[in-house]
C-alpha cells in the first residue's frame, strides 16, 4: 500500500450547512473517512487532499467563505498536499495527475463528498488516465437530488446508485474495514 494514495475529496465545512445542501445520507461518513485518514498517516502512506474552490461568490465553498476550510479531522498536517479545485474532478486544473506519476503511484484510494459529483468524477477521470482506483464506499456522502420536474431522490439511492454504477468499470467500491483490514 505505500504506493497507493489515499485521496481525501472535499471534506470541508461548508458542507455541514443543511440549510443549504438538504438532506444528507451517511452520518458516520466522516467517522469513516477519520479512520481511514488514521490508518494511512500510521502508515506513513501518501495521502493527499483535495478542497473545493468555488468560483462563486455566495457558495459554502469559496474560498472567503469560511465553510471552505476543512473539517476538523481532514485538516492537513506537515507537508501533506493540497490541492485546490474549481471543477468536479481533482484532475483538472492541478497537477495530480503528473505528481501522482512522479511518485511512483499508480492506485489511489478515493474518499469524501460528494458520492455522485466530485468523488464519482475523480474516480472515472483516475480510472480513465490508468489509475487503479478503490472508492470507500462508507466514508463517502451525498445529498438527495433534484429533477427539473420536481422529482426528489433521496441521498441513499443516490449514492447508492453513483457507486454502483462506478462499481467494476471504474473502482473498486469497498467498505474502510475492507480496505485497512484486506
Amino acid at each position: 500500500m505505500s504506493k497507493t494514495a489515499l485521496i481525501l475529496i472535499d471534506w470541508q465545512k461548508g458542507f455541514d450547512d443543511l440549510a443549504y445542501w438538504g438532506n444528507r445520507n451517511n452520518p458516520a461518513a466522516e467517522e469513516n473517512g477519520a479512520a481511514l485518514l488514521a490508518h494511512w498517516r500510521a502508515n506513513g502512506w501518501p495521502l493527499i487532499h483535495v478542497c473545493h474552490n468555488s468560483t462563486t461568490p455566495q457558495s459554502r465553498l469559496h474560498p472567503d467563505h469560511p465553510g471552505h476550510s476543512f473539517m476538523e479531522f481532514a485538516i492537513p498536517q506537515g507537508d501533506e498536499p493540497v490541492y485546490g479545485k474549481t471543477v468536479n474532478s481533482a484532475f483538472i486544473g492541478t497537477s495530480l495527475e503528473a505528481d501522482l506519476r512522479a511518485r511512483g503511484i499508480n492506485k489511489i484510494v478515493v474518499c469524501g463528498i460528494s458520492t455522485d459529483h466530485c468523488v464519482n468524477t475523480t474516480t472515472r477521470m483516475g480510472a480513465n488516465l490508468g489509475f487503479e482506483v478503490t472508492i470507500a464506499a462508507d466514508a463517502c456522502c451525498t445529498f438527495d437530488r433534484t429533477l427539473p420536474d420536481g422529482r426528489v431522490f433521496a441521498a441513499d439511492l443516490v449514492h447508492d446508485v453513483a457507486l454502483a454504477s462506478l462499481n467494476d468499470e471504474f473502482a473498486a467500491v469497498k467498505s474502510v474495514a475492507q480496505i485497512v483490514h484486506g
